[in-house]
């Protein structure tokens, strides 16, 4: 299916791995011109190489999104030679806490990452976007945006502010043709979760593959309907769909996409 983003220009911040690496990629499957964003030169650097050895027109810009000089700089540069029309601010740091555990700096830390680093972006680029008359803005959230996490307290917390900000901005940009929505991930299957919970399994004499193994880890870490833990790719899927022209009648929403893991409806 076209989802009509040839030649859009899309920043994806934190893209030189992971999670906002696989939506580079997918943006770029659509034809979009794509700046990767990062703070390691060499992993940023890499992203930005593996998609032009296809023939993907792509940009690197680097810089610490929670300074407000460098992120003033990172959408100067990411915009330089044509406007950004899409922005997925997709940067932030995750760690876990319990409430008691979460010192005032790891508070400050996790609303700096998460939250400011996103508006800072937004300040910059939505401006552009209202007067020519269409973009996208997509943050990144978390399961725990609805369902608080006991374990990762500050870190659902600042996700929850950053949704709640991204439904104040679909309604203060409305009638402009700019879009602002989020996506939550569930829990997602990375190299450090798969590696842990193998190694945990081999040190008990267990030499099962991980296609065998997931289904146990699922129903005991992370249950869902599904059956599975989220990929990468399923958040790259979703990401396109609500910055594409398909998603024009989608703004101010929250789209879990966690498996079910949640287990609500929301009003």
């Amino acid at each position: 299916m076209d989802m009509g983003l040839r030649g859009k220009r899309a920043l994806v911040t934190g893209s030189s791995g992971g999670l906002g690496a696989a939506i580079a990629r997918r943006l770029a499957a659509e034809g979009c011109v794509v700046v990767i964003h990062g703070r390691d030169p060499v992993a940023t650097d890499a992203v930005m190489a593996e998609l032009r050895e296809v023939g993907v027109i792509a940009t690197a810009v680097l810089g610490d999104l929670t300074d407000p000089e460098q992120a003033r700089r990172v959408c100067e540069e990411a915009a330089f030679g044509g406007s950004i029309d899409i922005l997925v601010a997709n940067a932030g740091p995750f760690a876990e806490h319990a409430f008691f555990d979460a010192s005032d700096e790891e508070w400050v830390s996790a609303f700096e990452g998460n939250v400011l680093s996103a508006v800072r972006c937004i300040r910059h680029l939505a401006g552009p976007m209202r007067e020519r008359g269409w973009g996208r803005i997509v943050t990144v959230g978390t399961r725990g945006v609805g369902a608080p996490l006991a374990n990762m307290v500050e870190y659902s917390a600042a996700k929850a502010a950053l949704a709640n900000a991204t439904g104040a901005l679909a309604q203060e940009l409305a009638g402009s043709g700019v879009t602002a929505n989020t996506v939550s991930p569930g829990v997602m299957l990375t190299p450090g979760l798969q590696r842990m919970f193998l190694d945990r399994a081999q040190a008990q004499g267990d030499a099962r593959s991980w296609e065998e193994f997931e289904p146990e880890v699922v129903a005991t870490y992370a249950p869902n309907p599904v059956g599975r833990l989220g990929r990468p790719e399923d958040i790259a899927d979703a990401v396109a769909y609500l910055v594409s022209p398909r998603a024009g009648y989608v703004t101010g929403a929250t789209l879990r996409v966690d498996g079910g893991i949640t287990g609500s409806i929301n009003p």
